[in-house]
């Protein structure tokens, strides 16, 4: 197998399990969320949030840069500096791995705290809960940073399975060991709920266990392969480890910052959420916590399903913008990034529009009619985010494509600003939709100056995305007032009383919104524009 080929097939394995894994982080939430209710998705939310910091931190950089320093080496025919820093890393991530976990494990009380500062443990989750919960879950950390170093080293050789197929099992194994835990505590031995949660989110660990078992595995099937090439290195550049781990933060930091764009957006929430809501004296803690589950568990979960949708889908065409930009092919450039944004919007307005017509209904159906004002509240004001994210996400590559990544890293900065300076304010005047509009003002900042910097530094013309951009939302303006039509129709025929009547609701919606969708814009030409007239029934037919 060539080695494009051979690059190629490993980024479409490895693209894939990300999906799935993400996919898969979506759809536990519903069977969770039926046993433990909103204010326990808070509760699990509260000891998540901090440690997916940290987990963001050692599982976004550290792989990716090791990846590109072996590559680097290998490429040069010193296999011996890719091992040096193997070694020298799996030892450095194992103790900042502890040393993270002794931080979180003994800062939980004092975090606790922060999140709610005036509990009222009659109707609202304990602050010994919180801690226990922050303290289960802080054990993984002990794991995922070496992990990390095991992954990057495997992908600097273009092994992409072993990270691929230790993503997955990670992810299968921590979702089994959560749903199964969480069951067994509630049901067999009639536990308290924040024992289940605690156990919940102690499986951030045991799916660490899992992939780690995977990782060996694949480490003493190719060992003997790894050492016979490092044995036959041409040279050694013998970099002393000072200037070996320059060379990896230098390139590490920015990417592990900008992909903790959504956790550290969520973590502003998490200190703000509660006590924004407790001080308007319109919320009991309990209420407030309710509120928080449904926003940032539930509701967030939801919207991730189009953005993970529309970014992969368009995640192919980001390796390419950096051969395009480095050979100085302004032309190709232009056509790609205008592809990547076009997909983008083709896919995430619709859907955005979507679950903002059809908010109440997905609610019901899959979280239950208890919290359903609420739910379909806060989800009909949060469902636009999910444009912003996708938009980020791919314009942060874009940037890193040609070579301007600090400007992702600006802007993301910019947009935290923002998001700290009106989340509390936002909460106590608007309540718990308040959230929803600090997050896509703060969005709203950062996705301003990524498109400039493409717009400068790309030479990229808008003109032609400005056109693409009104006609989707047109078509889904049209799309929704057909949703609209369609659901008040249906619910006067069946009343969101039932989960099987919001399932006919949403049944019926969603098909006059898929359709309505795909007949205009195959009609308008758009859809073969987006999605490539490949596609023979998507080209605009003359008449």
């Amino acid at each position: 197998m060539s080695d494009s080929n051979k690059f190629l097939r490993g980024t479409m394995i490895l693209s894939l399990s990300q999906f799935l894994s993400k996919f898969l982080g979506m759809i536990y939430v519903f069977p969770f969320v039926a046993m433990v209710g909103q204010q326990g998705m808070a509760l699990y939310q509260y000891g998540y949030q901090p440690y997916t910091i940290l987990l963001s931190l050692a599982t976004l950089g550290v792989p990716m840069a090791v990846s590109k320093f072996v590559s680097k080496y290998n490429a040069l025919g010193d296999y011996r500096t890719g091992q040096r820093l193997f070694k020298s890393g799996l030892i450095i991530m194992t103790i900042t791995g502890f040393f993270a976990f002794m931080l979180l494990f003994f800062l939980a009380p004092a975090i606790a705290g922060l999140i709610i500062q005036n509990p009222d443990e009659l109707n609202g989750n304990a602050l010994t809960d919180v801690v226990f919960t922050i303290r289960m879950v802080s054990v993984a950390l002990l794991l995922i940073p070496a992990m990390s170093v095991f992954r990057g080293y495997f992908q600097g050789y273009q092994s992409m399975g072993p990270t691929a197929v230790s993503q997955v099992v990670e992810q299968i194994i921590r979702i089994g060991f959560i749903l199964t835990m969480t069951f067994a505590i509630l049901n067999i031995f009639n536990g308290e709920r924040a024992t289940a949660i605690g156990f919940a989110t102690f499986g951030a660990f045991i799916g660490g266990l899992g992939a780690l078992a995977v990782l060996l595995y694949f480490w003493k099937k190719r060992k003997h392969v790894m050492q016979a090439e490092i044995e036959q290195s041409a040279t050694d550049h013998d970099i002393p480890l000072k200037s070996m781990y320059k060379e990896l933060v230098l390139y590490a930091l920015p990417l592990s910052f900008v992909g903790l764009a959504i956790p550290l957006f969520q973590m502003i929430d998490l200190f703000t959420f509660n006590n924004a809501l407790i001080a308007t004296e319109e919320f009991s803690q309990g209420e407030a916590e309710t509120a928080y589950g449904v926003f940032s568990g539930s509701a967030h979960k939801l919207i991730l399903i189009p953005v993970a949708i529309a970014t992969a889908m368009s995640v192919t065409l980001i390796p390419t913008i950096t051969n395009s930009f480095t050979s100085g092919d302004k032309p190709l450039l232009q056509r790609q990034i205008t592809q990547t944004y076009q997909v983008i919007l083709f896919l995430a307005i619709p859907a955005a529009a979507g679950l903002m017509v059809l908010s109440y209904p997905t609610f019901a159906i899959l979280f239950g009619l208890g919290d359903l004002e609420l739910g379909g509240t806060i989800l009909r004001y949060y469902a636009p985010a999910a444009i912003m994210f996708s938009l980020f996400s791919v314009t942060a590559a874009i940037l890193q494509g040609i070579n301007r990544q600090k400007y992702a890293v600006l802007s993301l900065i910019a947009g935290l600003i923002v998001k700290m300076a009106s989340a509390y304010g936002f909460l106590y005047i608007m309540g718990p939709i308040g959230g929803s509009f600090s997050t896509m003002a703060g969005y709203s900042a950062a996705l301003v100056i990524n498109i400039w910097a493409i717009g400068r530094f790309a030479e990229f013309d808008y003109g032609k995305i400005k056109k693409r951009a009104l006609l989707i939302v047109g078509l889904s303006l049209g799309m929704a007032a057909s949703v609209i039509v369609v659901k008040e129709g249906a619910m006067t025929l069946f009343p969101l009383d039932s989960w099987m009547n919001a399932f006919f609701v949403e049944l019926f919606s969603v098909i006059t919104g898929v359709g309505f969708y795909f007949i205009l814009s195959v009609k308008t030409g758009l859809a073969g524009i987006v999605l490539g007239d490949r596609f023979s029934i998507l080209k605009k037919r003359k008449t």
